[in-house]
């Protein structure tokens, strides 16, 4: 069986004609056809009725059709997961880092610790504090670059994970000059902001009269509806200081309702190799430390 077989499916039952079918799929009806046909002689029923009208599914192809696109997708996956493998496997150094840090916080820091000719390739991966702590307890990156504050849940233990502060921040309440100021932009389950700010009590009194008009993992999402007017976002200084100081984006509240964070390093216990362990001694040489 081919791969194409299964998107030839899926285009036709889509479709339900060859004709639209194979100009979706970019190749002639012809071919289209007999690739339709091979996918039914390989399974050993026929999935499609012809017809004057078009085709539509037989019982077959009704109970194949989530199957094949099960299939598709596993497939997909598979090639993705191996692909970053591949790419884990030829980098010197992994790095996964929440996405508002990889942005704003990983370029000038890793330039300011490492001689990149002694790490080799270096390979970031971006992503939410969910998907970063994944991929960490899995040990597939040598560290996790995030930020952490006292009362932040997260599933990295310190009996298992080695961690240095690298750095800070803070979370300011902030909004356009003339936005919104009842309506609340979130944080999704998702993102360590999030974490940090159901942990900061005076936050949380101070947003519960706002009504919750959009959430996001994202930082950089909420900073862009925050600038354009449709509510009030904890967002960090190191993500916008340039807007503030160009009075896009101006408090929302006192500093009484910041939030400061640590920028910490997490190291995996399992994941190791020289360039690992020459970044991590020169951080500890350096102080790790950070504002």
């Amino acid at each position: 069986m081919e791969i194409d077989w299964l998107k030839d499916f899926l285009a036709l039952d889509e479709h339900g004609n060859f004709s639209r079918a194979a100009d979706a799929r970019n190749v002639s009806q012809p071919a289209f056809s007999r690739r339709i046909r091979a996918l039914e002689d390989w399974i050993g029923a026929p999935l499609f009725r012809r017809g004057a009208q078009g085709a539509d599914l037989t019982l077959a192809g009704t109970h194949f059709k989530p199957l094949a696109g099960d299939l598709l997708r596993a497939v997909e996956q598979a090639r993705r997961d191996t692909r970053a493998v591949g790419e884990r496997d030829t980098a010197s150094l992994s790095i996964a880092a929440t996405h508002a840090l990889s942005f704003t916080f990983f370029p000038g820091w890793i330039r300011a610790h490492a001689d990149f000719q002694d790490l080799g390739t270096v390979n970031l991966v971006s992503d939410s504090m969910a998907a970063c702590e994944r991929i960490m307890l899995a040990g597939e990156v040598h560290f996790l670059l995030c930020h952490c504050h006292d009362g932040m849940p997260n599933r990295l233990s310190p009996d298992r994970f080695d961690s240095i502060v690298v750095g800070g921040d803070t979370l300011v309440p902030l909004r356009a000059p003339n936005g919104a100021g009842g309506r609340l932009l979130g944080y999704g389950p998702a993102s360590a902001l999030g974490r940090i700010l159901d942990a900061a009590e005076p936050v949380k009194a101070a947003t519960v009269a706002l009504e919750t008009a959009f959430t996001s993992h994202l930082a950089a999402t909420l900073m862009t509806m925050a600038r354009e007017g449709h509510g009030v976002a904890w967002l960090p200084r190191t993500l916008t200081e340039d807007d503030m100081r160009a009075g896009r984006l101006v408090r929302a509240g006192g500093e009484d309702l910041d939030v400061a964070m640590e920028i910490r390093l997490f190291r995996a216990p399992d994941c190791r190799n020289k360039a690992a362990d020459a970044l991590w001694a020169r951080l500890r040489e350096d102080g790790a430390g950070g504002e």
